[in-house]
């Protein structure tokens, strides 16, 4: 690998003197998926802060250094072999580089102050365009050979995606955002440019490309003479300005397709595919879209497709993967070349697209499986470039057709970890975050192999006594890798260790054991070898979190020292814990762990210390000092472990020395090999190297940057040469070697490497030997990164293979799972003969249990024991019992404050509408109608509404004064023929019949004042429209009001006769009562809408639930009973009221309603019978009788007397309730009328809200109009700036073009004067060669390249007087020159002709840039005029909207009130009133009375001039009809005359009985007429018949045809014998005159049957003539 630091100034900077000890021996990784090729053989593409070069074909890297920071945007020019790239950091710059020297051309300097997203180089010129990102967000072009800024366009708020020059036009860009795309013309006139804007209207998400709508100029506009001028919405919406233009409504706002890549095409179109699955060709001329449509396949190929589909489907679905559509892929990248377009998509196929007009046809060329990101051709376009997602590189050869070759295979995972391989020099292994294992060659970078666990990694560590790779998951697990062979790498044992994810692994120096630290101050030690099957030896659990840890070993003593560093939360300090670990754990490892696997504290001679500053990372040494990166500020402690260095606080260790560090953020320390160097690392990426014994600073290196994260790990190799770093979120990692360092140094890292190996090499040799004869542990990556997580939350019976507890199946459990379950499984075997008798005890006691339970049933409710109080558990119980009150005290207050928020809203609703109001909503009902009337629910009107209404009627006074007060000044005599009284009774008469027509409502006959109102045709300003709007609430609040005082009455009236029907029904009653009658009685009520206040008091009889009662509240109901039943008891034991109901039943005299309770006692004897009864007791008997039928009488005369009492009582009832009934009947109509009325306010004060907000509408618009034309007059200015400068530049320039070409056609006289003294032949030969002219190589090379865009530009023939030249080098030989000529004369003819080619040359490129120049000058001045245009239509919409003010503020809207009838039409057209003006009454009247006094003036005129001119026209008439009756006698003299004497009149003369006659002819005619139907019929039967017989002859004909046709088939093949005889007997020229004569006479008669057609037809002429000339000469004859 080249080293960027020796090729150019790639090193070079402000910190060289601190960098200068390191430098980058390789970089690997993959950030970014932008690549470019940089020539034919080389692609290049980001990584952290360096860019990477690869050939294709060596496959070998260089690497060079962004030393500012991390590369941002990034491009590259294949034409020019440059590249491009920003820097990420505050005000960025663009760096450009040369290829392969790598040398910095310029710095490209913005106003960018954040970042650049995107870069494009132009295919052809020194042309780069960048786009920078917020606040910005510009686009800018450059020239980035002369380092100048041509021009920038500003976009904010637009993130684009990407960017390109049209290859065949530099001067168009295409930019693309996530919905939008921009073409960009970039216009040239001299030296000043010119960015246009043409947006691209994209089609939506369903494919539909709809044509822009305009907005902000509609164009169309409806004036509707109701609703007012048709406005844009921007208007309506009351915008201004630039959010007035760019406003579009949500409804019309629609989802357009989401771009994804694009390409330009040789016919300067562009390809772009969607996130829909569409593809779109862009017309950069029109700016107009349109979507390709897949051409329909034959059907075998549709078949054949469907089964290549399906077949992708199912190895998906076996894949575990979604299903693609191959038919429709969305397309991420696009690569356009001669043959077509080719595609990809995250689907993973290339495919190419055949496209003609607007359908393509699909063609699969390759498939990897893997998502493809970009598509990128080689210069020579022999290859193609396919970069994956995944950090995959494919290169696939079009011309070939075959497979893709993998060109690099590396991760776009960030890398976690790196280490070296033993014995540290030639191999390296890292790790990313996906849990990919990569090995790489330490000597170039080259990568070797990979492996993909298919977990997620979280750590990593290279073990130094054999060639095995540790790598930790995120699951808890460890994977061991048998790296022996660099080139296939394998996983040989995995260790489920715990739940808890692997933060960190280490191994100790030896390679003995391995510490591998987890969450939750969890440690495992486990023994490191291969041969001991990596044992898990336990672990130790830690009381605070572990931040880091560090490993020391003592190969003197055999030890191993760990030290952890830990979080204290309480204190701002910083706890290490040191613990020992012997050989003797491993080999006898049972003495120091105890049965869960975790080892004895004492056995591993723990040691805590306190340091003073809280540390982020921290390093120890052998001899106790420590060093530590402080978090609380940049610094590096040193600390000596000794008593000496305590604080006052005996616990506490104070730091020896402080050094200051520049980083910044949490840091990281790490540690050589041999401690003589210290490597500090932070969040600024920048790696530190210090000395350890004197912290001096050896050496410095920007490797990451700040914007990647900084560096997340760093190692040290066993030798001390390189060191291995990785980023953290950047994906690259760099390999560090030294450049200069004392010997000493190099010579002491190398005695220690050697030692270390010496001991290393005992053990290595074995332990590969076994790691290599180790079986490969097979398992598929997606199946364990599915199932890992969830096999430890299953129970598993698996057995142990062996007794240290190791899982060698991924869903077995947890190392710590089997350690417990195996304690767990002795102490059952322990307890066994405990656990019997007591599982026997317990199941006696269950059974005692359910027999009382069973006996619990059978006694009575009341000895029943409730079901827990057999619950022997007691605790379990007491906790149900509190779990229960728990949730009983959760649902109350859950139902409390359910209730307090209902509480809320009720309080709330009644607040808005029962509170508030000053009358209440309420209903009076009819008693015996269904109907019903509501009164106005009216709020009180605050305080500014009263105040606001005082001021209104002030006003008004105040107007209504001052108008009087003009009319008074004003008056003027009346020259009308009504006089002042008159005057006075018709304005009366017209105010009275006009009053409420021209009020527009009737509110003054229902309570409303409409004298304060303004007249409807006086609403002229915005002010007294909106003093109308005030008063006319005023109108509406006073007849509601006054509508609520009659209802009020109506309700006052309703209770009143609910009180007196009431009186009734209880006398009503006692007369029931008395008659003995069950009779219902009628009871009004008032209902619910009669009296709304119940709805917000509850009755207990509407709470349907049981209520609650407190203890306190039950014994107060139960006192409250006792009392009333003792108060009943006192009431009833009354000694007065018992005597008097004994004596005279109650009542101290005798009502007349106590009749009916009367009767008269039968006398003693009437129960004897009738024969032993004494005279007396008869007479007693009939004096008995008499009195009841006395009593009875008077009890029927008062029964009757009752039925007419309950008769009346009915009827007053019937007829009151009746009355009130009509009442509330009369007020529903009034309702209606108020309701009416109330509607006809309403409408005019909607009509006047109307009117003002279409008043504002129109402000609104006026003044956007007003700041857009604000907006374009600036831009006129500018534009007419530009057309000066432009018409100034041409003029300038076409002087010079003029010279140019005056000096051509001077230089040909010259010529011809130079070398007149050559003879006529040689010059004649000068001549020509003067004019000759060689090919250009630069046009033979395009034609000849695979490159489509090979059409020629100014930019590409820059060079082409250079190559021009070179070609004359051929022409200017010897062997071109004439043979007569003279050396020295054709030395100075080829000195004339390249003066000549070179003027040539310079008028065309004057010729092209003159055309350019007029190009840009016609492009301005069209734009004027589309600007001069645009002025003008906002010029007449601005005149328009004043002319629509105007007639808004005379055109008013006035509501009448109409009289049914008065409108009614004899058609159903209704009249066109647009054209009507509206007038007061009177001057129409004045008008009619001046018309008819005119009209019976005009009537009396009119009858005088009838009445003369009628004699007149009298005495014409008659003298007219008596020259007509002259000319007719003459004309009928003239006629008797000239009267022809025919047959027809000589006998209509002659014959008396003319009509007889005629008769008699008709009758022999219709008899001669008879006759001739006859022959007729005879005539046709006739021909019937010979047509039955021609017929006949025809069949006779056919018959003897047929014959015939025989008879000629023989007769032709006699002929054709007779033939070959004839041409045998060779009589040819006799037969020839022959046919000669023959075809003579056939001709003949052709002519003459011709003659005979042309005679005949003639003939029938004729005939014909002479039929239509009978006639004429018959009448005559």
């Amino acid at each position: 690998m080249e080293r960027p630091g020796r090729e150019g100034p790639a090193m070079e900077g402000p910190a060289r003197a601190a960098e200068a000890a390191l430098e980058v021996s390789w970089v690997q990784g993959f950030s970014d998926k932008n690549f470019g090729f940089i020539n034919d053989q080389t692609v290049c593409y980001p990584c952290g802060n360096y860019i990477l070069f690869l050939d294709i074909k060596t496959k070998k890297t260089r690497a060079l250094q962004c030393q500012t920071g991390q590369v941002g945007a990034f491009a590259a020019n294949a034409n020019s072999q440059v590249l491009a790239f920003s820097n990420r950091k505050l005000n960025p710059i663009i760096s450009i580089y040369t290829f392969p020297e790598l040398s910095k051309l310029t710095e490209l300097k913005g106003d960018a102050q954040l970042d650049y997203t995107l870069l494009a180089f132009s295919f052809t010129g020194p042309y780069l365009a960048s786009y920078s990102s917020i606040p910005e967000f510009v686009l800018s072009v450059w020239n980035w050979q002369e380092n100048i800024l041509l021009c920038s366009e500003s976009q904010p708020g637009l993130t684009g995606t990407s960017l390109s020059f049209n290859p065949m036009n530099w001067q168009q860009l295409c930019f693309v955002a996530e919905s939008s795309v921009t073409i960009w013309h970039l216009e040239r006139c001299k030296d000043e440019h010119h960015l246009t804007r043409h947006p691209v209207e994209l089609p939506d998400g369903h494919g539909t490309v709809t044509p822009h709508e305009d907005l902000f100029f509609p164009p169309s506009r409806n004036d509707d003479p109701y609703h007012g001028p048709d406005l844009p919405v921007s208007a309506i919406a009351g915008l201004e300005g630039d959010e007035a233009e760019t406003f579009v409504p949500r409804n019309c706002i629609k989802t357009s397709v989401h771009p994804t890549a694009h390409c330009w095409t040789a016919t300067s179109e562009i390809y772009m595919g969607c996130k829909e699955g569409y593809v779109l060709a862009i017309d950069t001329e029109k700016y107009s879209v349109s979507v390709l449509q897949q051409k329909a396949p034959p059907e075998f190929m549709q078949k054949i497709a469907d089964v290549v589909s399906y077949v992708r489907r199912e190895a998906q679905k076996k894949k575990g993967g979604k299903p693609n559509n191959v038919q429709k892929p969305v397309l991420l990248a696009m690569a356009f070349c001669n043959e077509g377009l080719y595609a990809a998509g995250s689907e993973g196929i290339l495919i190419f697209y055949h496209i003609k007009e607007l359908q393509y046809e699909m063609k699969i060329c390759a498939d990897i499986s893997q998502p493809i990101s970009s598509l990128t051709f080689s210069p020579d376009y022999t290859s193609l470039l396919l970069v994956t997602d995944q950090g995959t590189v494919y290169s696939y050869k079009p011309a070939h057709s075959g497979e893709a070759v993998k060109l690099l295979d590396t991760s776009s995972s960030c890398f976690l970890a790196a280490d070296f391989l033993t014995p540290g020099n030639n191999y390296c292994v890292s790790v990313t975050v996906s849990g990919e294992v990569q090995v790489w060659s330490l000597e170039d970078g080259t990568f070797l192999s990979k492996l993909n666990l298919g977990i997620e990694a979280t750590s990593m560590a290279c073990c130094p006594s054999s060639n095995s790779v540790a790598v930790g998951t995120q699951i808890g697990q460890i994977c061991f890798v048998d790296v022996t062979k660099a080139e296939a790498p394998r996983v040989v044992h995995k260790i489920f260790l715990s739940k808890l994810p692997v933060l960190s692994l280490h191994y100790d120096q030896r390679g003995q054991f391995l510490i591998a630290r987890a969450t939750e101050g969890h440690i495992f030690i486990l023994d490191a070898r291969p041969s001991k099957l990596f044992q898990v030896l336990g672990y130790i659990v830690l009381a605070d979190e572990v931040l880091h840890l560090s490993v020391i070993s003592d190969l003197k003593n055999d030890l191993v020292e760990v030290m952890v560093l830990l979080n204290v939360t309480e204190v701002q300090q910083a706890r290490l814990e040191i613990f020992h670990l012997s050989s003797a754990i491993a080999t006898d490892n049972e003495k120091y762990v105890n049965e869960q696997g975790m080892f004895n504290a004492s056995d591993l001679k723990k040691e805590q210390y306190d340091l003073d500053c809280p540390l982020s990372s921290a390093v120890r040494l052998k001899d106790n000092i420590v060093y530590g990166y402080c978090t609380c500020a940049p610094f590096i402690c040193k600390y000596h472990l000794s008593e000496e260095n305590k604080l006052e606080d005996p616990s506490v260790y104070s730091s020896e020395k402080r050094i200051p560090s520049n980083q910044f953020g949490s840091g990281l320390l790490c540690l050589s090999p041999n401690s003589q160097w210290l490597a500090a690392a932070a969040k600024d990426g920048v790696l530190f190297i210090y000395n350890t014994s004197t912290l001096d600073i050896l050496a410095q290196k920007h490797c990451q940057s700040y914007q990647g994260g900084g560096i997340r790990s760093m190692v040290f190799s066993l030798d001390g040469n390189f060191i291995l770093v990785n980023g953290e979120n950047d994906c690259a990692l760099v390999c560090l070697k030294w450049k200069e360092i004392k010997e000493t140094e190099v010579e002491e890292a190398a005695l220690y490497w050697q030692s270390l190996l010496e001991i290393l090499n005992k053990s290595t040799s074995d332990e590969n030997s076994f790691l290599k004869s180790m079986p490969e542990l097979k398992f598929d990556p997606e199946s364990t990164s599915k199932s890992l997580p969830e096999a430890p939350l299953k129970p598993s019976n698996a057995e142990v293979a062996e007794e240290d507890g190791n899982v060698t199946n991924t869903n077995d459990m947890t190392w710590i799972g089997q350690k417990m379950q195996k304690v767990m499984r002795e102490d059952a075997r322990r307890f066994a003969n405990q656990k019997e008798e007591v599982q026997m005890g317990i199941k006696k006691l269950r059974e005692t249990i359910q027999k009382m339970m069973h006996e619990n049933e059978q006694v009575p409710d009341i000895e029943k024991l409730e079901h827990w109080e057999f619950n022997l558990d007691l605790e379990e119980q007491e906790r149900v019992q509190e779990e229960a009150e728990r949730d009983v005290a959760r649902v109350r207050k859950e139902i409390e404050m359910e209730n307090l928020s209902y509480c809320y809203l009720q309080d709330l609703i009644k607040y808005d509408c029962w509170d508030v109001m000053c009358v209440k909503g309420r209903a009076v009902k009819c008693f015996h109608m269904d109907c019903q009337v509501s009164n106005y629910p009216l709020k009180e009107r605050s305080k500014e509404e009263l105040e606001t209404l005082k001021k209104v009627l002030h006003l008004k006074k105040t107007e209504t004064a001052d108008l009087k007060a003009q009319k008074k000044n004003l008056e003027v005599d009346s020259e009308t023929a009504l006089s002042e009284e008159g005057e006075k009774a018709a304005e009366e008469v017209a105010d009275d019949g006009a009053s409420h027509c021209l009020n527009g409502s009737l509110s003054c006959q229902y309570g409303g004042d409409t004298s304060t109102l303004y007249h409807q045709c006086d609403l002229h300003t915005r002010e007294q429209k909106l003093h109308q709007t005030i008063l006319l609430k005023d109108v509406i609040y006073k007849v509601k009001t006054a509508f609520n005082e009659e209802f009020d009455a109506i309700v006052q009236q309703k209770e009143q006769e609910i009180a007196r029907v009431k009186e009734a029904n209880m006398k009503i009653r006692e007369i029931l009562e008395q008659l003995e009658l069950q009779v219902e009685v009628w009871e009004p009520v008032l209902t619910d809408d009669e009296m709304p206040e119940r709805a917000l008091t509850v009755q207990d009889s509407e709470i349907k639930a049981e209520k609650y009662l407190t203890q306190e509240e039950k014994e107060q109901l139960e006192l409250l009973a006792k009392l009333e039943r003792e108060r009943r008891l006192a009431a009833t034991d009354d000694e007065r009221l018992r005597a008097l109901d004994d004596m005279m039943g109650g009542v101290l005299e005798i009502r007349r309603e106590d009749v009916l309770k009367m009767d008269i006692p039968p006398p003693s004897f009437i129960s004897r019978p009738e024969d032993l009864w004494s005279e007396e007791e008869k007479k007693t008997f009939e004096d008995y009788e008499k009195k009841v039928k006395e009593l009875n009488e008077d009890k029927e005369e008062y029964r009757e007397f009752l039925r007419n009492e309950w008769k009346k009582l009915e009827d007053s009832i019937k007829e009151t309730t009746k009355n009130f009934d009509e009442c509330v009947c009369k007020l529903s109509e009034k309702k209606v009328k108020s309701q009416m009325v109330i509607y006809q306010e309403e409408l005019k004060i909607v009509n006047l809200i109307y009117a003002l907000l279409l008043d504002e509408e129109l402000d609104t618009r006026e003044a956007g109009l007003h700041k857009f034309l604000t907006k374009k007059k600036k831009e006129k200015v500018k534009s007419a700036r530009k057309i000066l400068t432009a018409k100034n530049g041409v003029e300038a320039y076409t002087g010079p073009y003029k010279d140019a070409i005056h000096e051509g056609k001077s230089l040909e006289h010259h010529f011809i004067e130079e070398f007149a003294d050559i003879p006529e032949d040689l010059l004649r030969e000068l001549l020509q060669l003067y004019k000759h002219r060689p090919e250009t190589p630069w046009t033979e090379t395009l034609l000849d390249t695979a490159n489509p865009y090979v059409k020629g530009s100014p930019e590409d023939c820059q060079d082409a007087l250079s190559l021009l030249m070179k070609a004359m080098d051929e022409l200017d030989s010897p062997e071109h020159m004439p043979s007569a000529l003279d050396q020295s004369v054709w030395e100075r003819f080829c000195l004339a002709r390249r003066n000549k080619m070179e003027s040539e040359e310079l008028v065309k490129w004057k010729a092209r840039a003159l055309e350019e120049m007029q190009t840009f000058l016609q492009r301005r001045v069209d734009e004027n005029e589309k600007m001069k245009s645009e002025l003008e239509n906002i010029f007449q919409e601005l005149t328009w909207l004043k002319e629509e003010k105007m007639k808004l503020q005379q055109n008013l809207m006035v509501q009448f009130l109409l009289k049914q009838g008065q409108v009614e039409l004899g058609s159903s057209e209704v009249p066109d009133y647009s054209d009507a003006v509206l007038i007061n009454r009177s001057v129409v009247e004045e008008l009619n009375s001046t018309l008819a006094a005119q009209g019976e003036k005009k009537i009396t005129a009119m009858v005088e001039f009838k009445d003369f001119s009628k004699g007149i026209i009298q005495l014409e008439w008659e003298h007219k009809k008596m020259k007509m009756q002259i000319q007719d006698l003459t004309e009928k003299a003239r006629d008797i005359v000239i009267l022809p004497i025919s047959k027809d009149c000589q006998l209509f003369l002659t014959v008396q009985n003319y009509d007889t006659h005629i008769a008699q002819h008709l009758a022999g005619m219709e008899q001669s007429l008879g006759v001739m139907d006859k022959l007729h019929k005879k005539n046709v039967k006739n021909h019937q018949k010979k047509v039955r017989e021609l017929k006949k002859c025809i069949r006779l004909k056919e018959q003897a045809n047929y014959e015939l046709s025989l008879q000629l088939k023989e007769m032709l093949i006699s002929v054709s014998e007779r033939m070959h005889i004839i041409e045998a007997a060779d009589t040819r020229d006799i037969s020839e005159k022959i046919t000669k004569q023959r075809y003579q006479e056939i001709l003949k008669q052709k002519y003459l049957r011709n003659f005979i057609r042309e005679q005949e037809k003639q003939l029938t002429i004729l005939q014909s003539e002479a039929e239509s000339l009978k006639p004429r000469t018959l009448h005559i004859v």
